[in-house]
């Protein structure tokens, strides 16, 4: 029986030129909407340490990755079926030296990756507080149906979508819901934790650069999630007080009455608020708890 022939040597040119150009054109694009990339084009030391680690492990994965993927394509051409100088050679399944490599190396990397994780998982806690000269401020986060509610106890204000932060300062993010479990990130600062009601989580991030920077809902919650975003503007701690000083005139009064309002189900524009009730958060916590 004759064995067709198969174009091989074209589709691994082919599949070698398409693989090359991606890889070319990737520098353009990531430099292109680099903005757009939180995540790889961090604003804050967390998520600086989070994307170091991330270009790390893809590095060590590349070593074992690429290899793999050249004699993916050699032993293709090699052992095709019209080449009669492709011997099959089933005693190098004991072959030694050629066990050492496959299984050796692969093993001796996921060591290192997992060793490398653990240390940097322990030193990126969410729980730990920043280290900093200046002083650390708390903001009370709660997720709501579908919207974001941001409490400054300190300052006795509130926002609604909106976050306003000083730059270069430590930022300790006390997370509670209202609303299905959901999931808080700003992708420039830090990656992400999750809300829960009757429960509270803790994220601690910083900001190293003025800017304004997308955050967002990263657990799909529904209807309105698409719009569950919001717009973190880090300033100087000057712009940061003029902002507060705004804030704490406004009509615009929080209570529980008019919590109770905004966490029904709706998407709704940024909005600014006095702080009435300085145990707002306490009472949005606590209203899950079996007494």
């Amino acid at each position: 029986m004759k064995i067709p022939k198969k174009p091989v040597l074209p589709m691994l040119i082919a599949a070698g030129i398409l693989i090359f150009i991606i890889l070319l054109m990737q520098p353009f694009t990531i430099l292109k909407f680099g903005d757009k990339i939180g995540v790889l084009f961090p604003k804050g030391m967390i998520g600086y340490e989070q994307r170091n680690l991330l270009f790390i492990v893809q590095a060590l994965m590349l070593l074992v990755i690429i290899p793999v993927y050249v004699l993916t394509f050699m032993f293709s051409w090699i052992y095709r079926a019209d080449n009669p100088r492709g011997i099959y050679d089933p005693d190098l399944v004991d072959n030694v030296p050629a066990e050492i490599i496959w299984w050796g190396l692969p093993f001796v990397m996921v060591v290192i990756v997992s060793v490398l994780t653990w240390i940097k998982t322990h030193e990126l806690d969410p729980y730990k507080s920043i280290e900093s000269k200046n002083k650390e401020m708390t903001v009370q986060v709660v997720a709501l149906q579908w919207k974001w509610l941001f409490i400054y106890p300190t300052e006795k204000i509130a926002s609604l979508n909106y976050l306003q932060l000083p730059v270069n300062t430590p930022v300790r993010f006390e997370l509670s819901a209202d609303s299905p479990m959901n999931s808080f990130w700003i992708p420039s600062l830090g990656g992400q934790i999750y809300a829960m009601p009757g429960m509270t989580t803790i994220l601690n991030l910083i900001a190293n650069e003025p800017g304004n920077y997308r955050g967002s809902s990263a657990h799909i919650s529904g209807e309105g999630f698409a719009r569950m975003y919001f717009n973190t503007k880090v300033t100087s701690k000057e712009d940061f007080d003029t902002w507060v000083a705004t804030t704490q005139g406004t009509t615009n009064k929080l209570e529980i009455k008019a919590f109770n309002n905004l966490a029904l189900p709706s998407v709704m524009d940024p909005q600014i608020f006095t702080l009435e009730d300085p145990e707002l958060f306490d009472r949005i916590v606590n209203k899950y708890m079996h007494h």
